[in-house]
């Protein structure tokens, strides 16, 4: 059995508002955000690591912050959007968590983030195509996750109750 819960997705699929429902409902379990542990660690928010020192630097810390908290137990970790691109990434994580990707539609992603900021990545020609490419060259590697579940229209909490259900299968 995996000791740890991994949510990875496109920005914008509610890995972040999932894994703060789901740690509700499994008290113990402590909560991971892999994008918030790079924040503290740089005293940077994500947008300025990206626009200061690169991506490639931004991965870098977070491959060192994956490794940090995957190999621990009862954690629910919510990944960065494009964490489980990297194959050294996706291998221990799939090794140590039961991996959940969060499958949100390109229009729903856009409607969820349409009005933030800080998306680095989504900076310029931000639009439902622009969501819909990034889509096409990650869904490779996202469903190689252990679960799928579709959030179109979930709530958090909904999302979290499934998750549960799938654990206890």
């Amino acid at each position: 059995m995996k000791k740890n819960i991994a949510l990875t997705g496109m920005m914008g699929s509610g890995k972040s508002s999932t894994a703060q429902a789901l740690s509700k409902l499994l008290p113990e379990y402590s909560l991971v955000d892999i994008d918030s542990e790079i924040e503290k660690s740089t005293n940077r928010k994500i947008s300025e690591i990206f626009l200061r020192f690169g991506e490639q630097h931004f991965r870098m810390l977070e491959t060192d912050k994956i490794q940090k908290f995957v190999y621990g137990q009862n954690q629910i970790i919510s990944l960065g959007g494009g964490a489980f691109e990297d194959e050294f990434n996706r291998k221990i994580i799939l090794e140590n968590c039961l991996t959940i990707y969060l499958k949100t539609s390109p229009e729903e992603i856009y409607r969820r983030i349409k009005n933030e900021t800080h998306r680095p990545l989504l900076a310029k020609n931000f639009s439902i195509e622009r969501i819909t490419d990034i889509l096409k060259r990650r869904n490779i590697n996202y469903e190689k996750a252990d679960v799928i579940i579709d959030t179109d229209n979930k709530t958090p909490y909904n999302i979290a109750n499934e998750i549960l259900g799938v654990m206890n299968e």
